[in-house]
């Protein structure tokens, strides 16, 4: 009898294959940590075959890095819809942006913890990715400056040290709610929400809170 042949899968489908159980390794274990021997065990196939594939660890992990990154952007935006009021498009960006990353643990470990780690090229990429969160947000809190107020819109600067303010919230917020049980998703979002909401709507009202004087 001959040797039984399993079915060929298309490279694609076995490329995700390998970075599924690249970024559960990762994940878990650290870049440092992680062996290619590891990965390729719980992905059902050779290490030449991961190789092959995807090079070497580097270009493994660089390759985990730019799918999850793609996919939280992705779930963010996707949950925004522009018909909504701008405090409803925020509350969504953020329920997406936690139920993404509840979701995807060893994803959000990747991102947050192990690339910014391990220096170029792997921070620069999650970099990038933060980037266009940041604009996004920029966006969505310049328009709910110029909902919120009959006057123009917020100085630029503040516009952008508020994104900065609320993306960095929310990436340490994550992480916590990711290592806390029984926190979900949307208590995280809700909490962010009552932080940020509260002072973005004096500060778009034309109450924003001033520093005390210094003594002369």
């Amino acid at each position: 009898m001959g040797a039984v042949k399993t079915k060929r899968m298309p490279r694609a489908v076995r490329e995700q294959q390998m970075l599924d159980a690249a970024v559960q390794i990762f994940g878990q274990r650290g870049y440092m940590a992680a062996s290619m021997d590891e990965i390729a065990e719980l992905a059902g196939v050779s290490k030449p075959l991961v190789y092959l594939y995807l090079n070497s660890k580097e270009d493994l992990f660089t390759a985990c890095i730019r799918r999850e990154a793609t996919a939280l952007t992705a779930a963010v935006r996707a949950a925004v819809r522009p018909d909504l009021p701008a405090d409803r498009r925020l509350w969504a960006g953020l329920q997406a942006f936690f139920a993404h990353t509840a979701a995807h643990p060893d994803a959000w470990s990747v991102l947050h913890l192990q690339a910014r780690t391990h220096g170029d090229p792997f921070a620069a990429e999650v970099a990038a990715m933060r980037e266009e969160i940041v604009a996004f947000v920029t966006r969505l809190v310049a328009v709910a400056a110029r909902d919120a107020h009959r006057d123009p819109d917020l100085p630029e600067h503040e516009v952008a040290g508020l994104a900065e303010a609320l993306v960095g919230a929310a990436e340490s917020l994550a992480a916590w709610a990711n290592a806390t049980p029984g926190i979900t998703a949307r208590q995280a979002a809700a909490t962010l929400m009552n932080f940020a909401w509260s002072g973005l709507g004096n500060l778009m009202s034309g109450n924003p809170w001033t520093p005390p004087m210094e003594p002369a």
